[in-house]
């Protein structure tokens, strides 16, 4: 049994959470972990070929220069990404579209939980039980608040990443993606290219002054088209 502890989200944000949320946000794991600043991570269903490749070289170079990443880590790329992840020692929130109340945490989530390196972070309630396209629309919201900048994988043209993305750009945070033409859309949108190595622009990317300097420091409170990506050689 892990365990759970809520605490007020103002002091958590760096910016304004949507209201939409509830006013307490829902834990498993070391709160402290959103005092860094992450990167946020998202790829839609379907990643082409190329970027599957690019984007295990990156989530590898993410881990070893132990870049903090919160994600929803729900598609099969970013679950890749997670797997990968958490064989190293950086900090990692994961946001599931769907209340923690009762969740039963993966196996391999579980050492980095009592490592203190891994935070389930969850704002639905406990009718909420079940993941839902507006339960993972307003969880990818809450990613991208609490995140410092933002890393599209690959962002299927007029899907629901495309549209975060979107959102994204407006919103002036910082947005990330990989070269290939199948990202031409983000792009458009403004998006900078990362290498697949990680050390051009990822962990240098300015963040703006508006979103700098934040202290979250909230003290926790206890409370009652391609098929899914195979990892080559193990890595």
């Amino acid at each position: 049994m892990q365990d759970m502890q809520s605490f007020p989200t103002p002091a958590l944000a760096v910016q304004p959470l949507p209201s939409r949320f509830e006013s307490r946000l829902r834990a498993i794991g070391a709160p402290e972990i959103l005092n860094s600043e992450h990167t946020a991570l998202f790829c839609s269903v379907r990643c082409p070929g190329d970027l599957i490749l690019k984007t295990y070289d990156l989530a590898r170079a993410m881990r070893e220069a132990k870049t903090p990443v919160i994600g929803g880590f729900q598609t099969p790329m970013e679950k890749e990404c997670l797997r990968l992840l958490l064989r190293g020692s950086q900090p990692v929130v994961v946001c599931p579209a769907r209340s923690i109340d009762n969740m039963r945490v993966p196996r391999d989530w579980r050492p980095a939980i009592a490592e203190r390196r891994l935070l389930v972070l969850s704002p639905f309630p406990p009718s909420q039980h079940r993941p839902t396209v507006k339960l993972a629309a307003q969880r990818n919201d809450l990613v991208v608040t609490l995140a410092s900048r933002v890393f599209i994988a690959y962002a299927a043209r007029a899907g629901k990443t495309e549209e975060l993305a979107r959102k994204v750009a407006d919103s002036g945070k910082p947005l990330l993606t990989l070269d290939s033409p199948a990202n031409a859309n983000l792009l458009k949108l403004g998006a900078r290219v990362i290498g697949a190595d990680g050390r051009t622009d990822l962990l240098d990317t300015e963040v703006p002054a508006r979103l700098r300097g934040v202290t979250r420091t909230a003290e926790p409170t206890p409370a009652a088209g391609q098929t899914r990506p195979t990892s080559p050689s193990g890595q």
